[in-house]
C-alpha cells in the first residue's frame, strides 16, 4: 500500500542521513523530521486499517503531531540560511502548543481502554471543543510556519542576490521544494477533512524530497569519500586577484564609500579570512554561506562581502570556489585518489552539485574536470 511505501522511504531517508559522516545541525533536524513523518504515517496507517485498537496505548498519540511539522520546517530553513534568533532559548516557545496539547491529553490517556476506544469511535465524544480548537490551531500553525519559512527564504535570496546564480540555485531549490511541499499539504489540510487525501499528500511529499535528495547526490548521502583524505599537508595559496582564472570587474571605490569598515580593520579581517581558508579548509563545507562565514569571523556579512569584493574583485561564491578548485587539483594528483570518482573528489572539496563543479572548474582552468584529469595522465 502507498502509505507503507511512504513510511519505508521516510525511514530510508533517515537511515541515509544517520549514516552520513560529519552531520550538520540541518542533517539532525532533517533526521528528526523524517522519523517524525514515518511515525506519523505509521500511526495513521494502523488507525486507517483499525489495527490500532489492538494497541490501545497508541490511541491519541498522533493528535498533536501535525503541530510539529511546521515548526521543524521553520527550524530547518532558519538554520540553513543562518537566520535563527540569537537567543536560542526562545526556540522552546515554538513547542509550547505541542506540549500544552499533550498535557491536556493526559486526561484522555488515563481513561480505560474501553473508554478510549469509545471516544475514538464516536468522533471524539466528550472532547468536541478540544478537537475543534486543535483542528483550528493545526490549520493556522501550519500556514504561519510555511509563510514564515517562505519569508526567510526570500530574505536569504535578497542577501545573496549579488552572488553567483548557480550557487543560489543549488542552495535554494531544495528549500523551495520543502516549503512548497509542506504548503501543498497544508492547503489540503485547510480545504478538506478527508484524512486519506491529507496523508496521501504527505506520502507524495516524501516521494518528492527523496527523489530530489538522491538525485542531488549530497543531501542524504555521504559528503566525504570512504577514504579519508588529509588536506592539511599542502597549503593553498591565497588568491591574489586571479587575473588568469576569472574576469575581474573594476570595483568603484564609491560603492563602499559610506561603509563603516575602516582600513585597518579591513586589513586585519582579510588576514583572518585568508588564514581561515588556507589552514582551516572551511571551504570544504558544502553548505558554507556568507552568513555562516561572517559568523565565524564575528563580522557583519555585508563587511565580509565588501572585503572580498574590494580585495579580490569577485563575489563570495567565486572566492570560495577558487579554493575548492585548487584543492581538487591537488587531490587529483595523489595516487590513491585515482580510484575515487571525480565527482566524489569534488564533494570532498566542498562542491555541492555536479553542475556547479563543472561550471566553476572550467571557468577557472579552461578545461572540464575530465579533460584536466586526462591531461595529467598524459604528462
Amino acid at each position: 500500500m502507498i502509505f507503507i511505501a511512504g513510511i519505508s522511504i521516510a525511514l530510508f531517508i533517515s537511515f541515509l542521513l544517520i549514516s552520513k559522516k560529519n552531520k550538520s545541525n540541518t542533517d539532525q533536524l532533517l533526521i528528526t523530521w523524517m522519523l517524525l513523518t514515518a511515525i506519523h504515517l505509521f500511526l495513521y496507517y494502523i488507525t486507517y486499517t483499525k489495527d490500532i485498537f489492538q494497541y490501545p496505548f497508541l490511541l491519541g498519540i498522533e493528535l498533536p503531531m501535525p503541530l510539529l511539522h511546521g515548526v521543524l520546517l521553520y527550524l530547518y530553513i532558519a538554520t540553513v540560511t543562518s537566520q535563527l534568533p540569537q537567543k536560542k532559548g526562545l526556540l522552546i516557545l515554538h513547542f509550547f502548543p505541542i506540549i500544552a496539547t499533550y498535557l491536556y491529553l493526559i486526561t484522555f490517556f488515563m481513561l480505560s481502554v474501553a473508554e478510549k476506544i469509545y471516544v475514538i469511535k464516536n468522533n471524539g465524544a466528550g472532547y468536541e471543543l478540544f478537537s475543534s480548537i486543535l483542528s483550528t490551531t493545526i490549520s493556522i500553525s501550519g500556514a504561519i510556519y510555511v509563510l514564515w519559512s517562505y519569508i526567510l527564504l526570500r530574505k536569504y535570496k535578497r542577501i545573496v542576490h549579488n552572488n553567483n546564480q548557480e550557487s543560489k540555485k543549488v542552495n535554494t531549490k531544495w528549500l523551495q521544494l520543502l516549503i512548497g511541499g509542506l504548503g501543498v499539504i497544508w492547503i489540503v489540510v485547510i480545504f478538506t477533512e478527508k484524512e486519506p487525501l491529507i496523508f496521501l499528500s504527505v506520502v507524495l511529499f516524501v516521494f518528492s524530497i527523496s527523489f530530489y535528495g538522491i538525485k542531488q547526490g549530497n543531501i542524504f548521502t555521504l559528503t566525504k569519500s570512504d577514504n579519508p583524505i588529509k588536506t592539511q599537508s599542502t597549503e593553498i595559496k591565497p588568491i591574489q586577484k586571479l587575473q588568469k582564472l576569472i574576469t575581474i570587474k573594476e570595483v568603484p571605490k564609491e560603492k563602499y564609500a559610506k561603509s563603516g569598515l575602516k582600513e585597518e580593520a579591513s586589513e586585519k579581517l582579510f588576514q583572518e579570512l585568508t588564514l581561515l581558508m588556507t589552514h582551516k579548509t572551511i571551504y570544504q563545507n558544502g553548505e558554507l554561506s556568507v552568513g555562516e562565514l561572517a559568523s565565524i569571523l564575528k563580522v557583519h556579512p555585508n563587511y565580509l562581502s565588501q572585503i572580498i569584493n574590494e580585495r579580490e574583485g569577485i563575489n563570495f561564491y567565486e572566492y570560495v570556489n577558487h579554493f575548492r578548485v585548487e584543492e581538487f587539483k591537488r587531490l587529483i594528483t595523489i595516487p590513491k585518489n585515482q580510484k575515487i570518482t571525480l565527482l566524489s573528489l569534488a564533494y570532498d572539496c566542498g562542491f555541492n552539485s555536479k553542475s556547479s563543479f563543472n561550471r566553476y572548474f572550467k571557468k577557472s582552468t579552461g578545461q572540464t574536470p575530465s579533460q584536466y584529469a586526462a591531461s595529467l595522465t598524459k604528462n
